[in-house]
């Protein structure tokens, strides 16, 4: 038995713990850039709880609220220009998967000169960015549990990751209350994100025994969660345990990695600008059926089944998420592109599968979830 496993990130977990991110901040220095998105910050209060916590502690904060859904790379450009116009010492995220990545992204370019499609694609390296704190207000893509950052360029229709350790936060202050004001259909695609991780992560070729632990938990916490919350209980404990499911999904992706089904959805939010947790719905029973291993017997024994394909095919029904990429924009025109674009941008994601991938399998794939 042979792995590494490094996750230095500081995880601090609980209700009301935002409140503390002062005393975090005033570690690395005295001006941060507040990333958000356009609205749900402010509407919230979270912003102004966050802005007059940092200015408890003498730090001073400039905003910048333009990210959207699949963030682009100029957009994390822009950001970085605002950052270093600004002389911020340290980056700010308040909100989900999205925000997160791009403030990532807007730390990393702060200090380092040219094209982030460059570092993307490994033609260049750093280990330098500003640092960060990562406040999560979805519980689905556990960014702040990872060094990755997924952008969209949008000259090619590129989505892939900026993975560098550089980009770990310096602390995630991981507050189950400040998922709760999330639209349920924002949770049922957050949330089914997280599984996808959890069973990636599980499943995957660069899987060991720490993934392999955390992501059965990560697993179970959100089948006993998920559905309950979507249906509306606000039970705390059900909060925690699907925040905590979303953290874990994120550690263990920046361990183990993804496999097929986040491959393959890239390349479809690249295109259309569709939901992430959507596009995964759609694609994910079928990726599943054609990858099966002994693997996927664990996590249907958590679901209380043994037929895993139709156990996700319920969830998806109970959680009203779309079924078909069609559904979402996408056409049979489409594939040729897609398909080919997923050996480009998404090849390691291929290797990580537990069986063999070739074009024609991901052509077929994309055909069956028309």
């Amino acid at each position: 038995m042979n792995f590494d496993f490094y996750e230095p990130v500081h995880i601090v977990f609980g209700a009301g713990k935002v409140d503390t991110i002062g005393d975090y901040a005033k570690k690395y220095g005295k001006k941060a850039l507040i990333v958000t998105g356009r609205s749900s910050a402010k509407k919230s209060g979270l912003y102004d709880r966050v802005k007059d916590a940092l200015k408890a502690e003498g730090i001073d904060s400039v905003l910048f609220d333009e990210v959207r859904q699949n963030p682009l790379t100029t957009t994390a450009q822009k950001g970085a220009d605002m950052a270093k116009a600004e002389g911020c010492e340290l980056v700010v995220a308040l909100g989900g998967g999205s925000i997160m990545d791009c403030a990532k992204s807007i730390a990393f370019l702060a200090v380092n000169d040219g094209d982030i499609n460059d570092y993307i694609f490994g033609r260049k390296v750093s280990d330098e960015a500003l640092p960060m704190i990562l406040v999560p207000t979805t519980c689905g893509t556990g960014s702040e549990g990872n060094g990755f950052a997924v952008l969209t360029n949008p000259d090619t229709g590129d989505k892939k990751s900026l993975r560098t350790s550089a980009i770990i936060a310096k602390v995630s202050i991981v507050d189950p209350q400040c998922m709760m004001t999330m639209p349920k259909h924002v949770l049922a695609s957050v949330g089914f994100d997280a599984l996808c991780h959890c069973m990636e992560a599980y499943t995957a070729n660069n899987a060991q025994p720490f993934t392999d632990a955390l992501s059965l938990m990560g697993i179970r916490y959100i089948v006993e969660s998920l559905v309950p919350l979507y249906e509306g209980s606000q039970d705390e404990d059900l909060w925690d345990k699907m925040t905590l499911a979303a953290t874990i999904g994120g550690m263990v992706i920046g361990q183990a990695g993804v496999t097929l089904a986040h491959g393959m959805e890239h390349p479809a939010s690249g295109l259309k600008d569709i939901v992430h947790g959507q596009g995964l719905a759609c694609l994910t029973p079928s990726v599943i059926e054609a990858t099966m291993c002994p693997k996927y017997g664990d996590i249907a024994k958590i679901f209380g089944t043994d037929d895993l394909v139709q156990a996700i095919k319920d969830l998806i029904v109970k959680l009203e998420l779309p079924t078909k990429l069609s559904d979402l924009g996408l056409e049979e025109k489409d594939i040729d592109w897609m398909s080919e674009n997923c050996m480009k941008v998404s090849a390691g994601n291929l290797v990580n599968t537990p069986v063999k991938v070739d074009i024609d399998l991901v052509h077929k794939l994309y055909q069956k979830a028309m």
